[in-house]
Protein backbone atom coordinates (compact mmCIF):
# COMPACT_ATOMS: atom_id res chain seq x y z
CA UNK A 1 0.00 0.00 0.00
CA UNK A 2 2.64 2.25 0.66
CA UNK A 3 4.20 2.03 -2.48
CA UNK A 4 1.04 2.89 -4.61
CA UNK A 5 0.87 5.71 -2.72
CA UNK A 6 4.96 6.61 -3.05
CA UNK A 7 3.45 5.78 -6.50
CA UNK A 8 0.78 8.32 -6.72
CA UNK A 9 2.55 10.85 -5.71
CA UNK A 10 5.65 10.01 -8.01
CA UNK A 11 3.32 10.44 -11.00
CA UNK A 12 1.40 13.65 -9.09
CA UNK A 13 5.43 15.41 -8.67
CA UNK A 14 5.84 14.31 -12.34
CA UNK A 15 2.98 16.13 -13.98
CA UNK A 16 3.51 18.72 -12.03
CA UNK A 17 7.19 18.80 -13.13
CA UNK A 18 5.84 18.56 -16.66
CA UNK A 19 2.93 21.58 -16.06
CA UNK A 20 5.83 23.71 -14.33
CA UNK A 21 8.30 23.08 -17.51
CA UNK A 22 5.91 24.21 -20.12
CA UNK A 23 4.91 27.13 -18.10
CA UNK A 24 8.67 28.24 -18.23
CA UNK A 25 8.08 27.59 -21.81
CA UNK A 26 5.31 30.45 -21.64
CA UNK A 27 2.48 28.09 -21.67
CA UNK A 28 -0.47 30.11 -18.96
CA UNK A 29 -2.72 27.21 -18.58
CA UNK A 30 0.34 25.05 -17.49
CA UNK A 31 0.81 27.72 -14.94
CA UNK A 32 -2.36 28.01 -13.62
CA UNK A 33 -2.66 24.17 -13.57
CA UNK A 34 0.61 23.92 -11.51
CA UNK A 35 -0.19 26.66 -9.13
CA UNK A 36 -3.55 25.27 -8.45
CA UNK A 37 -2.39 21.87 -7.84
CA UNK A 38 0.08 23.29 -5.19
CA UNK A 39 -1.99 24.68 -3.11
CA UNK A 40 -2.70 21.74 -0.79
CA UNK A 41 1.21 20.68 -1.04
CA UNK A 42 1.65 24.33 0.38
CA UNK A 43 -1.02 24.03 2.91
CA UNK A 44 0.43 20.34 4.35
CA UNK A 45 3.81 21.60 5.02
CA UNK A 46 2.80 24.60 6.77
CA UNK A 47 0.44 22.59 8.99
CA UNK A 48 3.26 20.15 10.25
CA UNK A 49 5.33 23.41 10.05
CA UNK A 50 3.26 24.43 13.21
CA UNK A 51 1.18 27.29 11.02
CA UNK A 52 -1.78 28.14 13.01
CA UNK A 53 -4.97 27.51 10.64
CA UNK A 54 -5.74 30.97 10.49
CA UNK A 55 -2.60 31.65 8.93
CA UNK A 56 -2.55 28.94 6.46
CA UNK A 57 -3.79 31.07 3.60
CA UNK A 58 -1.37 33.50 4.18
CA UNK A 59 1.15 30.90 3.51
CA UNK A 60 0.06 29.53 0.29
CA UNK A 61 -0.60 33.35 -0.89
CA UNK A 62 3.04 34.41 -0.20
CA UNK A 63 4.83 30.48 -1.11
CA UNK A 64 2.94 31.24 -4.78
CA UNK A 65 3.96 34.76 -4.85
CA UNK A 66 7.44 33.76 -4.26
CA UNK A 67 6.86 30.91 -6.77
CA UNK A 68 5.53 33.32 -9.24
CA UNK A 69 8.70 35.75 -8.47
CA UNK A 70 11.17 33.14 -9.01
CA UNK A 71 9.64 30.18 -11.32
CA UNK A 72 12.65 30.67 -14.09
CA UNK A 73 15.03 29.24 -11.33
CA UNK A 74 13.19 25.80 -11.03
CA UNK A 75 14.85 22.84 -12.67
CA UNK A 76 12.60 20.48 -14.42
CA UNK A 77 15.09 17.75 -13.96
CA UNK A 78 14.62 17.71 -10.36
CA UNK A 79 11.09 16.79 -8.20
CA UNK A 80 8.62 19.81 -8.43
CA UNK A 81 7.50 18.82 -4.88
CA UNK A 82 10.83 19.50 -2.94
CA UNK A 83 11.38 22.81 -4.65
CA UNK A 84 7.97 23.94 -3.84
CA UNK A 85 8.27 22.10 -0.47
CA UNK A 86 11.42 24.26 0.49
CA UNK A 87 9.78 27.49 -0.57
CA UNK A 88 6.79 26.62 1.31
CA UNK A 89 8.78 25.72 4.35
CA UNK A 90 10.69 29.08 4.31
CA UNK A 91 6.72 30.73 3.94
CA UNK A 92 5.82 28.95 6.79
CA UNK A 93 8.90 30.04 9.07
CA UNK A 94 8.69 33.35 8.00
CA UNK A 95 4.60 33.33 9.18
CA UNK A 96 5.53 31.57 12.12
CA UNK A 97 8.14 34.51 13.42
CA UNK A 98 5.73 37.38 12.37
CA UNK A 99 2.53 35.47 14.41
CA UNK A 100 4.98 35.67 17.26
CA UNK A 101 6.53 38.71 17.00
CA UNK A 102 2.96 39.91 17.20
CA UNK A 103 1.63 38.29 19.47
CA UNK A 104 4.02 39.52 21.97
CA UNK A 105 3.43 42.93 21.02
CA UNK A 106 -0.41 42.86 21.56
CA UNK A 107 -2.28 42.69 24.35
CA UNK A 108 -5.37 41.16 24.20
CA UNK A 109 -8.14 43.06 26.44
CA UNK A 110 -12.07 41.77 25.94
CA UNK A 111 -12.90 44.79 28.10
CA UNK A 112 -10.99 47.66 26.50
CA UNK A 113 -12.72 46.03 22.95
CA UNK A 114 -16.08 46.34 24.98
CA UNK A 115 -15.86 49.35 26.08
CA UNK A 116 -14.26 50.99 22.75
CA UNK A 117 -16.05 49.16 19.89
CA UNK A 118 -15.27 50.15 16.42
CA UNK A 119 -17.39 52.47 14.72
CA UNK A 120 -20.20 51.22 13.37
CA UNK A 121 -20.58 50.44 8.95
CA UNK A 122 -23.43 53.28 8.89
CA UNK A 123 -21.03 56.09 10.27
CA UNK A 124 -17.91 54.26 8.36
CA UNK A 125 -19.77 54.13 4.76
CA UNK A 126 -21.41 57.82 5.51
CA UNK A 127 -17.73 58.99 5.77
CA UNK A 128 -16.81 57.26 2.61
CA UNK A 129 -20.06 59.02 0.66
CA UNK A 130 -19.12 62.55 2.16
CA UNK A 131 -14.90 61.70 0.79
CA UNK A 132 -16.45 60.66 -2.21
CA UNK A 133 -18.16 64.11 -2.62
CA UNK A 134 -16.30 66.51 -1.48
CA UNK A 135 -13.17 64.23 -4.38
CA UNK A 136 -15.78 64.67 -7.12
CA UNK A 137 -16.34 68.42 -6.26
CA UNK A 138 -12.71 69.15 -6.06
CA UNK A 139 -12.28 67.52 -9.77
CA UNK A 140 -15.04 69.44 -11.37
CA UNK A 141 -13.13 72.39 -9.78
CA UNK A 142 -10.49 71.65 -11.78
CA UNK A 143 -9.18 73.33 -14.77
CA UNK A 144 -10.57 71.78 -18.13
CA UNK A 145 -6.92 69.69 -19.12
CA UNK A 146 -6.37 68.89 -15.76
CA UNK A 147 -9.59 67.52 -15.05
CA UNK A 148 -9.55 65.72 -18.65
CA UNK A 149 -6.16 63.92 -17.12
CA UNK A 150 -7.23 63.16 -13.88
CA UNK A 151 -10.59 61.84 -15.68
CA UNK A 152 -8.69 59.20 -18.24
CA UNK A 153 -5.46 58.42 -16.48
CA UNK A 154 -6.82 57.93 -12.87
CA UNK A 155 -10.48 57.24 -12.64
CA UNK A 156 -10.56 55.04 -15.99
CA UNK A 157 -7.34 54.03 -15.63
CA UNK A 158 -6.01 54.35 -19.10
CA UNK A 159 -2.53 53.66 -20.40
CA UNK A 160 -0.78 57.28 -21.39
CA UNK A 161 -1.21 56.38 -25.24
CA UNK A 162 -4.31 55.25 -24.45
CA UNK A 163 -5.29 58.58 -23.12
CA UNK A 164 -3.45 60.90 -25.39
CA UNK A 165 -5.37 58.61 -28.26
CA UNK A 166 -8.31 60.02 -26.74
CA UNK A 167 -7.67 63.82 -25.98
CA UNK A 168 -5.79 64.49 -28.78
CA UNK A 169 -2.95 65.69 -26.39
CA UNK A 170 0.73 64.58 -26.24
CA UNK A 171 1.71 62.25 -22.87
CA UNK A 172 4.21 64.47 -22.03
CA UNK A 173 1.28 67.24 -21.80
CA UNK A 174 -1.15 64.40 -19.91
CA UNK A 175 1.79 63.87 -17.75
CA UNK A 176 1.95 67.49 -16.66
CA UNK A 177 -1.60 68.31 -16.17
CA UNK A 178 -2.31 65.24 -13.98
CA UNK A 179 0.67 66.07 -12.11
CA UNK A 180 -0.33 69.68 -11.16
CA UNK A 181 -4.26 67.93 -10.89
CA UNK A 182 -2.63 65.68 -8.27
CA UNK A 183 -0.96 68.86 -6.54
CA UNK A 184 -4.20 70.76 -6.51
CA UNK A 185 -6.26 68.45 -5.51
CA UNK A 186 -3.57 67.34 -2.41
CA UNK A 187 -3.58 71.02 -1.31
CA UNK A 188 -7.74 71.49 -1.54
CA UNK A 189 -8.46 68.19 0.09
CA UNK A 190 -5.72 67.93 2.90
CA UNK A 191 -4.37 71.74 3.05
CA UNK A 192 -1.31 71.09 1.52
CA UNK A 193 0.18 68.58 3.36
Amino acid sequence: MHDDTASGSDDADRQRRAWMAAAQSGDRRAYERVLADSVALIRNVARRRGVPADALDDVVQETLITVDRVRRTYDPSRSYDAWLAAIAERRAIDALRSHGRRSRREIQDELALEQHPDRDDASAESERAQHAQRLQAAVAGLPPRQREAVEQLGLRERTLAEAAAETGSTAGALKVNLHRALKSLRERLHGGS
